[in-house]
């Protein structure tokens, strides 16, 4: 059984949440602060994370940014804020998903259920190269070289889906579609904002390989010379 902890400040938006994934057969802790849920985590981690941005004390994106620092557990963020900096700042502290509040339980439901569906696929056999890269599925692990790329879960699947198309171009819908689950809940915003911290960790690990915007398109990897 998967285990779910959610953090929410909103004693009834804890409930419901909490009840709905019950009911969907998920093991499902509540926090009504963000230390609570650290200190839970820290001694018994969960399979998925869902944070309210707005918390007294540690809120959502300092949590985030705390649990990425030891961990690639997936995290949704919860916030009544929609604008385009709150999505890069959610995205840049190591969140997979954007949730605006007010939401519907079926959606938010249906985005846990895509985030543990691309876990559990079946991964291809053998390990993808491209450049100085090495990606492998089995152990959903990234090198270049000998060295480690530490990436969280939305991050490795996007790179596995453009080493496993590396020759085409891949649009932003595709991304959306393959590496989120759907294709209608989010905005093409996401996909950006992932690339972009994808590109930062090649940078920052010396890598040849770039993700290359093919204006109007989408993304597809290129290495340097």
């Amino acid at each position: 059984m998967r285990r779910i902890y959610i953090a929410d400040d909103e004693v009834d938006i804890l409930k419901l949440i909490q009840s709905f994934l019950l009911e969907e057969g998920y093991d499902v802790k509540s926090f009504v602060s963000g230390g609570e849920l650290l200190t839970a985590f820290e001694n018994q981690p969960a399979d998925l994370l869902v944070l309210d941005v707005m918390m007294p004390g540690m809120d959502g994106l300092s949590l985030c940014s705390a649990i990425r620092k030891r961990s690639n557990v997936p995290i949704i963020l919860l916030t009544a804020r929609d604008t385009d900096a709150d999505y890069i700042t959610g995205f840049t502290v190591g969140c997979d998903d954007y949730f605006t509040k007010p939401f519907s339980m079926v959606k938010l439901a249906l985005r846990i259920k895509a985030i543990f569906s691309r876990m559990t696929d079946e991964p291809k056999e053998g390990c993808l190269s491209f450049g100085d890269l090495t990606l492998y599925p089995p152990q959903r692990t990234v090198y270049r070289g000998d060295v480690e790329l530490k990436l969280t879960n939305t991050e490795f699947s996007l790179l596995r889906y453009l080493m496993e198309n590396q020759k085409k171009v891949v649009s932003r819908e595709e991304l959306l579609n393959i590496v989120w689950g759907y294709d209608n809940f989010v905005e093409t915003r996401a996909t950006d904002d992932i690339v972009k911290r994808l590109r930062k960790k090649l940078l920052g690990a010396g890598s040849s390989v770039v993700i290359e915007t093919v204006w109007g398109i989408g993304f597809r990897l290129r290495g340097l010379e």
